[in-house]
């Protein structure tokens, strides 16, 4: 390699996955798990007893966190599945334009990539109902998993 070469990277980020492996049968109620590569939140989990194969199997309730929409899964109970990692965090809203909002949290840094919920239905009108222009202050929780980032609640500020 000549040194007029250049190395070209193309991201910067650590490279930790967004997901990670857990048996089955570790997974509880009210925990995530990922059903059909959508992150879900597990609403209830039957154990079926063990059958003439020697596997007891986990039979999944679970709602999608992003749209609402309810998924199921039956996995053997010793067998592995993925566990999306789920981060929330309180950010203040700034501005609203059209669908797209301007958030900014504690520390100064502003969010400018993510527009007013679609799930569940009037939220986004609630919002910014209560944002009224600027007038109110409103406080919004942003969920991220997978990749994907969405308002999931607000709560006005009385501050």
């Amino acid at each position: 390699m000549s040194d007029s070469e250049q190395y070209v990277i193309e991201s910067g980020d650590a490279g930790a996955s967004a997901t990670i492996p857990m048996e089955a049968g570790q997974i509880k109620k009210g925990g995530y798990m990922m059903i059909k590569g959508k992150p879900c939140k597990v609403l209830s989990i039957s154990v079926s007893k063990t059958g003439k194969h020697g596997h007891a199997k986990c039979n999944f309730l679970a709602t999608d966190i992003f749209t609402g929409k309810k998924y199921e899964d039956m996995i053997p109970s010793t067998h592995g599945t993925t566990v999306p990692i789920v981060n929330r965090s309180d950010w203040e809203l700034i501005d609203i334009e059209g669908d797209e909002v301007t958030l900014m949290d504690e520390g100064g840094n502003q969010k400018t990539d993510l527009n007013l919920p679609t799930y569940p239905d009037g939220m986004a009108d609630d919002i910014t109902n209560a944002w009224n222009g600027g007038e109110n202050s409103v406080i919004v929780t942003v969920q991220a998993a997978v990749g994907i980032e969405q308002i999931i609640s607000w709560k006005k500020d009385n501050a």
